[in-house]
């Protein structure tokens, strides 16, 4: 016979009874804090998943040397080697018909080539098929080509790849075939000076699709000063594939600046999926020659508001303006003087009221301080660069660094002490904690 062991406690009771057993609520605490560590792992490797992995494509070498591309070789031989060698020594003979070279040996063309580009390739036991690219040094082949190396005459640019495919737009988020284009250009004959991210590391947090949307001076100025830029050139490329396998029309549209103006657009097709790395190629090199003409026009000038501690050219009328209102500082400075009788008379001329003379105030010698400030969001952090900017004895300031959610830090240039600015800023409604000349304030 079976005997029953269960209690006889109806299963209402049982279900009633609270989830945390008293003898557990210890534990509760512990278990928060498991909790809150778990969130900020995912958090932790979520951010560490934005900047690692195969992500950057670093671009290569730029030099004066000329380089054909595309160049397509279908060659036989005795062997796998032997079949390359003899395509190799053909796309030799190709680059150097398209660069308008003149008839010279095989042995005299050997010497002029840098190097060879493989852009695809296929090998067989005696078969070799391949896209090929054949650069040139231009010191050795000047003598038969003639022509000098153009010099670059613009500032530098930061160069921000747009690719929008699918409905989605990317920068250096994940590796694409426009950021490869970018990447394998050659601008060393050009006239634009261009900064060629890689994408990896911080570039994918930095350069998004986003950033190109932003119009903050102070992020941009930000954002340039990391990669030694003086403006910004945005070449986007919109991908539409016709069907899987199918042609590919791509849309180029050449920007620049912090307000994205558009220089161009034009329009490109790719037959297939295998065509579509020498369409960018070409619209990369149409990129460029838009950026040339622009900066040929005067178009292509930093804009002087990106400059940082005034190194760009001041509006003329704005100059003006603050030597008029310098002008009248200085006459009030005087009268106050010659009122209260500090100021040296001057000798003048009979029936002329005497002249003073107004000693000059000492220049009190500028001093770097370290201003650490809490950055919540993009508006609070544009509003305490402008705040501290407009405290009296501020000379300039420079972001070095930009954490919004945290906290960024800015070194000022103030013709004081540390505590003098410290004053300055609780002045002007900040909590200031000093440590040294380095100052963390917020509001």
């Amino acid at each position: 016979m079976l005997t029953r062991t269960q209690s006889s406690r109806p299963f209402s009771e049982a279900r009633s009874r609270p989830f945390w057993p008293a003898q557990l609520s210890r534990f509760r605490p512990i278990g928060a804090a498991l909790v809150a560590l778990g969130l900020l792992g995912a958090g932790y490797a979520f951010v560490l998943a934005q900047v690692t992995g195969e992500r950057g494509i670093a671009p290569t070498a730029s030099t004066s040397d000329i380089e054909i591309r595309g160049i397509q070789v279908d060659v036989t031989g005795k062997s796998a080697q032997d079949a390359r060698e003899k395509g190799w020594r053909e796309a030799q003979r190709a680059a150097w018909e398209r660069a308008g070279g003149p008839s010279i040996s095989d042995g005299q063309l050997a010497g002029l080539v840098s190097s060879i580009v493989i852009q695809r390739e296929q090998l067989g036991p005696r078969r070799y098929i391949a896209t090929l690219g054949v650069i040139f040094d231009r010191q050795r082949a000047s003598p038969f080509l003639g022509g000098r190396t153009q010099t670059r005459s613009s500032a530098p640019m930061l160069v921000v790849p747009v690719m929008a495919t699918a409905g989605a737009y990317t920068v250096f988020e994940v590796r694409n075939p426009w950021q490869r284009a970018w990447a394998e250009f050659n601008p060393g004959t050009s006239r634009i000076d261009y900064v060629r991210p890689s994408g990896a590391g911080g570039d994918s947090l930095l350069l998004t699709f986003g950033q190109t949307g932003r119009r903050s001076r102070t992020w941009w100025r930000s954002t340039l000063d990391q990669y030694n830029a003086a403006d910004v050139l945005i070449p986007a490329a919109r991908l539409e594939h016709q069907f899987p396998g199918g042609p590919i029309t791509g849309t180029f549209t050449a920007r620049y600046g912090p307000d994205s103006r558009v220089l161009e657009t034009f329009t490109l097709t790719a037959d297939s999926q295998n065509a579509l790395q020498d369409m960018l190629g070409e619209a990369v090199a149409r990129m460029d020659a838009i950026f040339e003409r622009a900066l040929a026009d005067g178009k292509l000038r930093p804009d002087p508001t990106l400059s940082v501690s005034g190194l760009g050219e001041v509006d003329p009328a704005l100059q003006r303006l603050i030597d008029i209102g310098r002008a009248i500082q200085q006459r009030e400075e005087a009268a106050a003087l010659a009122a209260s009788g500090e100021g040296a008379p001057v000798a003048s001329q009979e029936g002329q009221p005497p002249v003073v003379e107004t000693p000059e105030p000492p220049q009190v010698p500028a001093r770097s301080v370290v201003v650490q400030f809490a950055s919540p969001n993009a508006s609070a952090f544009d509003a305490a660069l402008s705040s501290v900017r407009a405290t009296p004895g501020v000379r300039a300031l420079a972001v070095t660094s930009t954490a919004i959610g945290g906290s960024s830090v800015m070194t000022v240039s103030f013709g004081g002490t540390p505590e003098q600015l410290a004053e300055a800023l609780r002045a002007r409604g900040f909590t200031v904690n000093q440590s040294g000349r380095t100052l963390a304030i917020s509001r």
